[in-house]
């Protein structure tokens, strides 16, 4: 790291880096954008940005500096429209006493005093001036002053205080909220001081799959819980599965004759039963020597058709 434009007692320490560094922070876009050329640190060879960390470590501390200027905790907005950053605002809410807004922003949260969601904040901060910049153009119109997660090539027009690093990443993005609401809460004094660790874990602040978690929860089933052999019963196992559709008690008789299963017919075959229908059938007649049989009493002559 560079050094430190902040007094010594704001200087972040090596576990910081480290896990700045971790969380890869650091790692920028390909695009600069021309009001990120202050904090860039180099261009890899593959065009990747580097960021500054020093840098980010500076702007994290006068963010949270401006933060607890103001009196009422809940007059501070933190909005994430992104899903990665949303898990982040809500608990940075939870433990600094902020309002959040996370997921879409509703036009007219700042400026049409109508809706039921109307708010007044004295300044507010975002995850992304991309996916946020409906947020900031209404602050912008009431003067809020605004706080950016930016990336290399994040906009920041209307931006008054950009922190800048990996809004992409949800470990960039969780551990730089998670970090803020540490300094916001060691410059009130809640923590007893700056040597004394956070108890507040900083996986709480990053982004989780749900739909990977169900995926662990139900990968992780007891296997005791779910019935054996003994608990099923050893007979369909050992007769096979072949007499499951039979029907069995008293049933099965009045089944079998209403189908024509049971006794003699059984036994019958498609052959016996052609030769039934062909027995009981006799000489066929048309309709004309019918008529003639009626009309005339005799026997139907031979039709000279």
């Amino acid at each position: 790291m560079a050094p430190s434009n902040l007094p010594p007692v704001f200087n972040a320490t090596a576990n910081d880096v480290e896990m700045l560094l971790s969380a890869q922070c650091h790692i920028g876009s390909k695009n600069l954008q021309v009001h990120m050329e202050p904090y860039l640190w180099k261009t890899r060879p593959d065009g990747v940005n580097v960021i500054n960390i020093s840098k980010t470590w500076e702007k994290i501390v006068l963010a949270a500096r401006l933060l607890v200027t103001i009196d009422n905790p809940a007059d501070i907005a933190v909005i994430s429209a992104r899903p990665y950053g949303q898990r982040a605002v809500l608990k940075f809410a939870a433990h600094t006493g902020a309002s959040a807004i996370a997921g879409r922003f509703t036009p007219g949260n700042f400026t049409n005093y109508i809706t039921r969601s109307f708010k007044e904040p004295r300044v507010i901060v975002v995850t992304d001036p991309r996916t946020d910049a409906q947020a900031i153009k209404e602050a912008s119109y009431v003067n809020i002053p605004v706080i950016a997660l930016c990336d290399t090539d994040s906009p920041t027009e209307y931006v008054d205080v950009a922190i800048p690093t990996n809004n992409k990443g949800r470990h960039a993005i969780g551990l730089i909220w998670w970090m803020l609401a540490r300094e916001v809460l060691r410059l009130r004094g809640t923590l007893a001081s700056r040597e004394v660790e956070w108890d507040v874990m900083t996986d709480l602040y990053f982004y989780r799959d749900p739909e990977a978690e169900e995926n662990k929860d139900s990968a992780g089933v007891d296997e005791s819980k779910v019935p054996g052999a003994d608990e099923v019963g050893t007979g369909p196992v050992e007769s096979g599965f072949n007499n499951e559709w039979e029907v069995s008690g008293g049933t099965a008789g009045a089944f079998a004759a209403a189908s024509g299963t049971a006794g003699a017919t059984a036994g019958s075959t498609w052959d016996a039963e052609g030769a039934d229908w062909a027995a009981a059938s006799g000489p066929a007649q048309t309709g004309n020597e019918g008529w003639a049989a009626e009309t005339t009493g005799e026997a139907p002559a031979e039709s000279t058709w």
